[in-house]
């Protein structure tokens, strides 16, 4: 009998995958947490029924997320993640040897305790004294800094319920007042095909808050149609010029300093939902 896991991925849209093993599922009071072995993407993270990450394609989404906005600023030293329990952007961020501290707000505790057992190419980071874990509301969290950070990351989930509040003006006004003078955020923000309304309200969102905002790319099979965004804020900095040549660049799969800029380089579709 074969095994196959479809994740309704929009209405009129799924994505199925043939499953070799469910290594775990539990509900927490937060979501369901389900980890899978899967023929074609290895292992992969299921959230409430929505591809997370998985082994064949994160280290595309976490580099993009982690090396654009941290090539963007000449002397990142505070690092604030909201969300990103499975640990890729934290192994990401954490390549900045000149960081001095990076902070990690998680919800959920057992994303992180399974992520830990089950993705450990993820969750590598954990142990590193630089990190610092807590699990609580990543939008009241922000709500109570201020001036702390020079990069904030935003590795949310889809926004669906309370993540929702993931992708509200409110809390980019938040992240705004959590950011030094300097500071630099971004975030995902869904597929240009069939999340269009969405970027454009979270570009003008942020373009009212942040002096620089702009939308940059990348390619990830597993989210819907593949074409992933991200938006950027930033106070000073032009975040489509790389400051810094990755020092480590070899180490990585996807990021490197050219294709920092080309990433900014969007089609005409994309540009029309920004104007």
């Amino acid at each position: 009998m074969e095994l196959w896991f479809t994740e309704l991925q929009k209405p009129g849209m799924k994505i199925s995958c043939k499953v070799l093993q469910t290594l775990h599922r539990e509900q927490t009071p937060f979501q369901e947490i389900v980890l899978l072995d899967t023929v074609q993407f290895g292992r992969m993270l299921v959230l409430d029924g929505a591809v997370q990450v998985t082994l064949l394609d994160e280290f595309v989404y976490h580099e993009m997320l982690a090396h654009v906005p941290l090539h963007a600023h000449p002397a990142p030293k505070d690092v604030l993640i909201i969300g990103g329990g499975d640990g890729g952007t934290a192994r990401e961020v954490l390549r900045h040897t000149e960081l001095e501290s990076v902070t990690l707000v998680e919800i959920d505790r057992r994303v992180v305790d399974v992520c830990r057992r089950f993705l450990p190419e993820l969750s590598c980071s954990y142990d590193n004294p630089k990190l610092q874990v807590h699990f609580e509301d990543g939008v009241e969290y922000v709500k109570n800094k201020k001036a702390c950070y020079d990069v904030i990351l935003v590795d949310s989930p889809d926004p669906v319920g309370q993540a929702a509040r993931l992708f509200s003006a409110e809390f980019y006004r938040a992240i705004f007042e959590a950011l030094r003078p300097d500071g630099i955020f971004a975030a995902q923000t869904e597929s240009p095909f069939v999340d269009a309304e969405l970027i454009g309200r979270v570009y003008r969102d942020a373009n009212r808050v942040f002096p620089i905002t702009k939308l940059y790319q990348a390619v990830v099979p597993t989210y819907p149609t593949a074409l992933w965004t991200f938006t950027v804020g930033s106070k000073r900095y032009d975040p489509e010029t790389c400051l810094r040549k990755p020092l480590f660049e070899d180490d990585l799969r996807y990021y490197n300093a050219d294709l920092h800029q080309a990433s900014f380089k969007l089609p005409n579709f994309v540009k029309k939902l920004l104007r």
